[in-house]
């Protein structure tokens, strides 16, 4: 079971798929996102998960201000 982490309110999981290999997925208004990271470090996957979640914040907040 994937443990629920929190990055400036948007709940993301990091799951171990195979050795050194992660799948993150986060969702934001309805849309799901998720990706693979190759990395033997857990911290390492989260932290490239929450890179993207704050892209896809500011790509929102970017299409509200035009």
């Amino acid at each position: 079971m994937p443990q629920i982490m929190n990055r400036k309110g948007v709940e993301f999981s990091v799951v171990l798929l195979e050795t050194g290999v992660w799948r993150w997925q986060f969702q934001i208004d309805g849309t799901v996102r998720m990706g693979t990271t190759k990395t033997n470090l857990k911290g390492m996957a989260a932290r490239k998960a929450e890179m993207r979640i704050d892209q896809e914040l500011k790509m929102q907040r970017s299409l509200v201000r035009n």
